[in-house]
């Protein structure tokens, strides 16, 4: 009965744990590679340590030059689509027009898709506006814009219909004008959201293949670039830069949670 009620009460956790060590097990795959000098270069198994693949992260041709294009594209569009996306949040949470309740239905249309069907109907939009033959970095990122664009206005809806509208009215009953108001007590406490939509719109792009594929001409993005590379080899460079993007998220997760603790200590 003692063993029973054991397992009982820590089942649960054993099932997360388990679920997380399998969760994590492919970076850590990715991690160890990054240290890997392989045998043969058409082999993917771990046969000695090596810090040469640090040492030299640009070795293979084209890896830094996709890389920088995907950042590019990555933070250009996660620029355009967090405005645009908290100005369109704004206005399906603040305003009142006709055709409201079908513009927040149809919102969830890009999320719903296929990315398959996102991608080639991208591609038909290019081609009939007579862009077909300037497929390119700006094909890729207007494609993006789009995509992301509606994960951006669900985040930061989601934040703006969490919030006491009585704020402002306080706010502006103690003489601040409305521009005062909102950067003095909107802003601060919708920004985590917008922020949180911002990296998951940068991880969204730095991350597609399939939409990128269908839109991207001569151009290739990181993404492509693994892919092109699994046709024939792949360079354990790759994995350095799995391993970078991964510390740097883990890093801002940290640094964000310790400025967060930092602020409930001050109050």
């Amino acid at each position: 009965m003692r063993l029973g009620r054991w397992v009982s009460d820590h089942a649960v956790l054993a099932v997360a744990l388990a679920v997380l060590a399998y969760t994590f097990l492919p970076i850590v795959i990715v991690v160890l590679m990054s240290f890997n000098q392989p045998a043969s270069r058409a082999a993917y198994t771990f046969d000695a340590f090596t810090l040469n693949n640090w040492k030299n992260p640009c070795g293979p041709e084209g890896l830094c030059s996709s890389l920088v294009t995907s950042i590019q594209i990555g933070v250009l569009a996660t620029v355009g689509a967090t405005l645009l996306g908290t100005l369109m949040a704004f206005a399906l949470v603040r305003q009142r027009f006709r055709g409201r309740s079908l513009a927040n239905v149809l919102i969830f249309l890009p999320m719903a898709s296929p990315e398959v069907v996102m991608g080639a109907s991208l591609l038909a939009l290019f081609v009939a506006g007579g862009l077909g033959g300037l497929l390119g970095f700006w094909t890729i990122l207007i494609a993006h814009i789009m995509f992301c664009l509606s994960f951006v206005v669900v985040t930061v809806r989601a934040r703006l219909q969490g919030m006491d509208s009585r704020l402002e009215q306080a706010a502006m009953d103690l003489y601040a004008t409305e521009s005062q108001a909102f950067w003095k007590v909107t802003f601060p406490i919708v920004f985590p959201g917008i922020l949180s939509a911002a990296l998951l719109a940068f991880a969204l792009s730095f991350d597609d293949f399939i939409i990128t594929n269908f839109n991207s001409g001569q151009t290739v993005t990181f993404p492509m670039y693994v892919w092109g590379a699994a046709q024939r080899d792949i360079p354990m460079q790759i994995n350095v830069v799995g391993t970078a993007m991964f510390v740097v998220a883990v890093a801002i997760v940290f640094l964000s949670e310790m400025l967060r603790r930092r602020r409930e200590r001050v109050r």
